[in-house]
């Protein structure tokens, strides 16, 4: 509820009115959503506050006000709130002025899916030590819908539409879903394993077999809880590997190109190390090599294919890897 003694202007003379929110035009995917739970969503209110400021004419499309909570959203209309009501609830409509940029690039974007190239040092999504600046956070600012899909059923609040991620300092593909409907089709490839995920790790040593694949179990570490670790009591794992190029200075090292047939917590990474062959920068588990510094772990999801979640059509996408990872490849012969 509004604080006690608050009122908004009402804004009923029929024209913004001199310092009016700009407000945001609606996009697609907020088409036919009630006006109240629109603007909770996009004011970080809750419903109760939103329908109070429609209810107190505080709320306009276009020059007009909106005063029906109920009100069915249409696509390119414009949504602004008063900017006095808005603060006398602590509401801050659209994403902060303040917050930093995430980075990624949209490789692909339709009304059903979008499919990112995450850059290395940026979170999928929140956990313990990393509360902002996450790609789910510049998906929620550049797709706002996307905030509306944990009441669906799609994805979490702190992860909506995600369906797979990507650890912190991995490069690479990710499909994330803009409709329930997306989400669950997605879901259903990862859990099929129709989804195909295509890496490049550049591994310490040489893989001598020209392919092969890890058939390993992968559970927690039982001495490092942060950790995954081959595991007698782990989940089935499999990792396929093909041989893309070999190195001998300025150490032992291959290039090579991983497929997951399941997707586990760090799965490529245990999986290589525990077959010898740990990948570079990979501090976690026996990556690391002061004669050779890297930035960062050397792996990039590459590939990904999928079946469209709204043709049914087989799609395919595809991301070089980001300058650092060319470049420290360019230090081996």
């Amino acid at each position: 509820m509004p604080p006690e003694g608050s009122t908004p202007a009402p804004g009923d003379q029929g024209e913004d009115r001199e310092g009016l929110a700009a407000g945001v035009v609606v996009p697609g995917a907020l088409g036919g959503v009630r006006l109240d739970r629109a603007v909770a969503m996009l004011a970080d209110l809750p419903r109760s506050d939103a329908g109070w400021l429609v209810d107190a004419g505080a709320v306009r499309l276009g020059s007009v006000p909106a005063t029906d909570r109920s009100r069915r959203l249409r696509p390119g209309e414009r949504l602004a709130l008063d900017p006095d009501a808005l603060a006398a609830l602590g509401g801050s409509f659209g994403p902060p002025a303040t917050a930093a940029p995430v980075p990624f690039t949209v490789v692909h974007e339709d009304a059903e899916l979008i499919v990112v190239d995450k850059p290395a040092g940026v979170v999928v999504h929140p956990g313990a030590g990393n509360r902002t600046g996450t790609l789910a956070a510049g998906l929620l600012e550049r797709y706002p819908e996307l905030a509306l899909l944990p009441e669906a059923g799609a994805g979490g609040t702190e992860r909506p539409g995600i369906v797979h991620r990507l650890d912190k300092e991995t490069s690479g593909l990710m499909a994330v879903a803009r409709t329930p409907a997306a989400y669950r089709s997605l879901a259903a490839q990862l859990a099929d394993r129709t989804m195909g995920r295509r890496y490049l790790a550049l591994v310490l040593g040489r893989v001598e077999a020209d392919r092969g694949a890890v058939d390993a179990p992968i559970g927690r570490s039982a001495t490092a809880r942060t950790k995954m670790a081959v595991t007698g009591g782990g989940r089935a794992a499999r990792t396929g590997y093909e041989v893309r190029r070999r190195f001998s200075s300025p150490v032992p090292a291959t290039l090579v190109e991983c497929s997951l047939e399941t997707g586990r917590t760090h799965q490529i990474r245990v999986h290589m190390a525990a077959i010898g062959h740990p990948v570079l920068g990979d501090r976690a588990y026996g990556g690391s090599r002061g004669s050779v510094p890297v930035p960062r772990t050397m792996l990039h999801a590459w590939r990904l294919t999928l079946r469209h979640p709204g043709t049914g059509e087989p799609a395919s996408f595809e991301a070089v890897p980001a300058r650092d990872f060319a470049d420290a490849l360019g230090r081996f012969a």
